[in-house]
């Protein structure tokens, strides 16, 4: 699709409100041993962020359809900004990190599934998984960003430097927001009087699939993006770096990781909108559960095939996800888009809180104590499980049906 300057900005925007996403996932190793943590008890705030971003999301969307999304998304922006900043300077143990974090989440809601709303607002069904796909590139930008300034900071001046350079993201991206958005229209689409929540959404089948499709999704991409960058980390002191070293240098190799789910996120979405939703979303949550399966047994071997699977894991892990999104664009109306787009974001976002602690659990029951783990094989597989219930959700989708929805679709 021809990528117009009001879409470049918007997602640039969302590339450095972003940017404290992964800065935890990066400093983790260190923060295991400076606030003395658990296995469990990190995967614990990794669990907060999420359960705070999936409730921050059921609110600013349920908001978003009674006074518009441009509104919303601006006033998500400013909130981010504050907490990013908080945790950059108050979160000093286990408990005021816990605490920060999930304020950091309970912040960003408003700026995703709002941004979603609005691209279906612009842009017609032909071209909307390539813009969705942008957007979710956008955001793997900012997780590339978070990673290596969170490496080179943490190796500089420790954790502390790395939390307050990444706060200095969302400032820009509600600078970049605010000026792209300051003549786009907010707008509130009404709502049929006969028109009812659990018609439109609980009662749409191929809705309900698709929100289910996402859940197993979360549980599997998040509960990755929490603890991939630990187990790079660990496959790199394995091999003989350094602890410190092997933590910068599981930053770099993380965010080349998400470099690669930005090209699946720019490019999956597009090719949807040519081949079908359905074809690629089978294809894409089979091979990702497959790396899930295997990822975590690869820890010793040579580090060449962790880095080969890590980029493929993350290229489909991710490239899923605008497909999902522009899918569900198409099978709910307008008017009640955002309450599909809040439930689904308490279920996803819900067993993607989930996942970190479960996985940490895991790993605390097959290792013994310290900052790097050796068995990771049983807590990857946590994850594969719920790609394979992704693969099986994406597979009932009846791709005629999903089809003629996108044929007959208008702007909303």
């Amino acid at each position: 699709m021809r990528v117009d300057g009001w879409l470049l900005a918007v997602c640039a925007s969302r590339t450095f409100m972003t940017s404290m996403f992964m800065t935890y996932a990066a400093t983790l190793p260190v923060l295991r041993g400076e606030w003395g943590m658990s296995a469990t008890a990190a995967g614990s705030i990794s669990t907060g962020f999420q359960a705070g971003y999936a409730v921050s999301l059921v609110y600013f969307s349920s908001l978003a359809d009674r006074v518009g999304a441009r509104r919303v998304f601006l006033g998500s922006a400013w909130l981010s900004t504050v907490a990013a900043f908080a945790f950059a300077f108050f979160a000093r143990s286990y408990l005021s990190g816990l605490a920060l974090y999930t304020l950091v989440a309970l912040s960003q809601g408003g700026t995703y599934t709002t941004a979603i709303m609005l691209f279906a607002d612009r842009y017609p069904p032909e071209r909307r998984g390539g813009a969705v796909g942008w957007l979710i590139a956008s955001s793997s930008a900012g997780y590339a960003l978070s990673l290596v300034v969170s490496g080179v900071a943490v190796a500089w001046g420790g954790y502390p430097l790395a939390f307050v350079v990444s706060a200095g993201g969302p400032v820009v991206g509600v600078v970049i927001a605010w000026l792209a958005l300051r003549t786009t229209p907010n707008v509130v689409h009404p709502r049929r009087e006969d028109a009812r929540f659990g018609t439109a959404v609980l009662k749409n089948g191929p809705a309900m699939r698709l929100i289910a499709g996402y859940t197993f999704h979360s549980w599997e991409l998040l509960g990755m993006w929490a603890w991939t960058p630990a187990f790079v980390a660990a496959a790199f002191a394995v091999s003989g770096s350094g602890s410190l070293r092997a933590v910068e240098l599981a930053s770099y190799v993380s965010a080349a990781f998400h470099l690669m789910g930005l090209v699946a996120s720019s490019s999956m979405g597009r090719l949807s909108d040519g081949l079908g939703r359905r074809v690629v979303l089978v294809a894409l949550a089979a091979t990702s559960a497959a790396c899930s399966l295997a990822f975590g047994w690869l820890i010793g071997l040579p580090l060449a095939l962790v880095f080969a699977v890590g980029a493929l894991y993350a290229f489909t892990a991710l490239g899923d996800s605008p497909v999902l999104s522009t899918a569900l664009t198409e099978t709910v109306g307008a008017s009640h888009l955002g309450a599909a787009l809040a439930l689904r974001s308490f279920l996803g976002f819900g067993a993607g809180a989930v996942a970190p602690i479960v996985f940490g659990r895991v790993l605390d029951l097959t290792n013994a104590p310290g900052p790097f783990p050796s068995a990771w094989g049983w807590a990857f597989v946590t994850l594969g499980l719920g790609g394979l219930a992704a693969a099986y959700c994406a597979w009932g989708l009846r791709p005629d049906r999903v089809k003629a929805l996108r044929a007959k679709a208008s702007p909303m």
